[in-house]
């Protein structure tokens, strides 16, 4: 086998591992987000693939670091870094690069080898859109703790006034579900709300129209068990928005996580007027299907200030509200004595979370 082959794939291999560690650090200590740092660590079993295909004592063995001509050759930009942003941004460009290197090399030593690393630089290329393009928006929705659904029909004060109020008492997120209006004119409330929530510093997400998301600026699109798969979403939205999806049920929830949303919706938690199901998946539901993931998950579906805690408990990160809050005369109260109740439980750590 050639050595030179070899020292290329161990050079690269060495370049991948490397940048997969700095872009593992920056996703869990500056996003704090275990669910992107859960992904970097599937594409470092990729690398070990790679590495397995080789073999891993050939590329001990051919690994000559004083006799590389390239070890101390340094450009001003490599010396450099602005931000902790342009540090993850460096590392992908390393990796991407590397991965590219060993597709190519690898052709030469193993077609299992090659195949791995295919693999592994489009699983690169997903990565990098989840941490450098959403990183921040997915830390956002994090933080969140009170969602709040807003559809005109349900509110007792003119929608645009309840949107305000419900983002005075705190909501972090506003999802607009509108089904009925015409495209002008959702895409007309879409833009206002924009411009409201960026006043509040609070996510808008737009209910089952990718396109309205993209074109309004929201931060992303929600999508329901009909409504688009993630991917086709994520195609039209763009890759910096936001896709979240609604699950009902454990096998539900499985095939979505499979398909990497930004966040998961599990619901009902009780029974609700506002749309009302046979199924109630309720608090056990989501107490069940919080252990296997790391994303983000919103309870949602007849949540009131009774019975909020249990949501939390369960594992939900946030709760989504729509009739008990925005049906309200005075919303900012409503809203206000939920997020309390919300802050309350997740301040007391009782969320079953399973730890990165």
């Amino acid at each position: 086998m050639d050595s030179s082959v070899l020292r290329i794939l161990d050079a690269n291999l060495n370049r991948a591992r490397e940048a997969l560690r700095v872009i593992e650090d920056h996703a869990r200590f500056v996003l704090d987000d275990a669910d992107a740092a859960e992904r970097v660590k599937i594409v470092r079993h990729g690398l070990r693939q790679i590495v397995t295909a080789v073999g891993p004592d050939e590329l001990l063995g051919a690994r000559d670091i004083l006799n590389d001509v390239g070890r101390d050759v340094k450009t001003a930009d490599e010396q450099q870094r602005g931000s902790t942003d342009d540090v993850v941004r460096a590392a992908f460009g390393r990796l991407t690069e590397a991965a590219r290197v060993l597709g190519e090399y690898g052709k030469l030593v193993s077609a299992a080898g090659a195949d791995a690393a295919e693999r592994l630089r489009y699983r690169t290329y997903e990565l990098e859109q989840r941490i450098v393009l959403r990183g921040t928006l997915c830390a956002h929705v994090r933080r969140v703790r009170l969602y709040v659904i807003l559809t005109e029909a349900l509110c007792a004060r003119e929608w645009h006034e309840t949107a305000e109020a419900v983002l005075r008492g705190g909501a972090g997120c506003l999802q607009l579900r509108e089904s009925r209006l015409s495209d002008a004119e959702l895409l007309g409330r879409a833009r206002r709300l924009r411009e409201l929530t960026a006043r509040h510093e609070a996510l808008l997400v737009i209910n089952d129209r990718p396109d309205i998301a993209r074109l309004s600026g929201a931060d992303g699109v929600h999508v329901g068990q009909d409504d688009l798969p993630v991917a086709d979403a994520r195609r039209i939205a763009g890759g910096s928005i936001l896709v979240g999806k609604s699950t009902h049920t454990p096998e539900q929830f499985d095939a979505a996580t499979a398909e990497e949303p930004d966040y998961l919706a599990v619901g009902p938690m009780f029974a609700s007027t506002t749309k009302p199901q046979d199924h109630i998946a309720g608090p056990q539901t989501l107490a069940e299907v919080a252990k296997r993931t790391q994303i983000p998950l919103v309870g949602i579906g007849g949540v009131t200030a009774d019975n909020i805690e249990q949501v939390m408990r369960a594992g939900a990160s946030c709760v989504c509200v729509c009739s008990a809050i925005i049906g309200e005369k005075d919303a900012e109260a409503a809203a206000r004595r939920l997020l309390r109740e919300a802050e309350s439980a997740a301040d007391h750590g009782q969320t079953t979370r399973p730890a990165s």
